[in-house]
């Protein structure tokens, strides 16, 4: 327990900083985003999330050039990805809820709800959640990829009618199958280091 509470006091260590602040300003903008999605005002939630994306480019650059890094940052920033993500999933679910696809993109969000318990035994335990790894950002990547794809040209698309294409059901199933295949080689990757920090934290 304390090693929990000293965890939470250096987390919170000089953490009103920029890049904190437009980290908890994204994370504000998701739901933004999803309920304009879901009311299909198309164009206003593509600025939405465009707004949010600039500033996870910029808070990175500003903590480093104006050496606003922080603990706090450091944890924000990727649950402010994952927030991010778990909210894309949840919008393709309600649009692929007729289509067993549904169960697929389910994957991503135990995956998250896994990450997010393993991070908070590591915090309570006084460590630091372990850093994304080489397959973390590959799945990263391959995960807006491919769902903005879907989000845009798969069933019921945002840019289906605009474009006159919808992506077959198939290959919807192939991409959203390599998203998930890199997503649990990423999940899998952590676990190594996971199992360090406890067995480290065990022998000190």
């Amino acid at each position: 327990m304390n090693d929990f509470k000293e965890n939470l006091k250096d987390l919170f260590d000089g953490w009103l900083t920029i890049p904190n602040l437009l980290s908890f300003l994204r994370i504000l903008l998701i739901p933004v985003f999803v309920v304009l999605l879901l009311k299909d005002y198309v164009i206003s939630a593509i600025v939405v999330i465009i707004f949010a994306e600039l500033t996870d480019l910029i808070d990175g650059k500003i903590a480093r050039k104006y050496n606003q890094v922080s603990a706090l940052g450091k944890l924000l920033d990727p649950i402010a990805d994952k927030l991010s993500q778990i909210s894309i999933v949840v919008v393709l679910i309600i649009k692929y809820w007729d289509n067993a696809i549904k169960y697929l993109f389910m994957f991503f969000i135990i995956k998250e709800i896994v990450m997010l318990i393993g991070g908070a035994i590591l915090l309570s335990k006084g460590l630091r959640p372990v850093a994304a790894e080489m397959w973390g950002k590959v799945a990263t990547t391959v995960f807006c990829i491919v769902m903005i794809f879907v989000l845009a040209f798969g069933e019921n698309g945002i840019l289906c009618d605009m474009i006159g294409f919808t992506l077959p059901n198939v290959v919807t199933w192939i991409l959203v199958g390599i998203s998930a295949a890199c997503t649990l080689a990423s999940l899998l990757g952590y676990i190594p280091g996971f199992v360090r920090q406890i067995k480290e934290k065990k022998g000190n």
